[in-house]
């Protein structure tokens, strides 16, 4: 069961989950559609071994494995499947050093997109 990464990645791109990933799942997208793939990560769940590795490693909490996604998120479910489809437009996203936001920032990122935890 492949480990699906929601918005809430959205423009935070941080890479710690990359550099844990053992298959090199975890993808950028390199295409010309923002309006379909915004600025996030994606995991190809054709290739997701389901180790779980990147999901801790996520500060901005945004990787769950699939059947744990939350409601408010699983249209991202879809979106990450898509990666299997247009595969040529997305590429392994290079690990960068970023700064992890702080908790305050975290809950703000959940509340943006209409998430409370229960």
């Amino acid at each position: 069961m492949p480990w699906p990464i929601t918005r809430l990645c959205i423009d935070c791109l941080d890479t710690g989950c990359v550099s844990v990933c053992p298959v090199d799942c975890i993808y950028e997208y390199a295409g010309e559609d923002r309006a379909s793939f915004p600025n996030q990560l994606y995991i190809n769940p054709d290739e997701c071994i389901d180790c779980g590795a990147c999901e801790p490693e996520c500060p901005w909490q945004a990787i769950f494995e699939e059947p744990a996604v939350p409601e408010v998120f699983k249209d991202d479910i879809a979106l990450n499947h898509k990666t299997t489809e247009i595969a040529d437009q997305f590429k392994v996203k290079a690990f960068q050093q970023t700064d992890h936001p702080t908790s305050e920032q975290i809950a703000a990122n959940k509340a943006k997109w209409g998430w409370t935890e229960s």
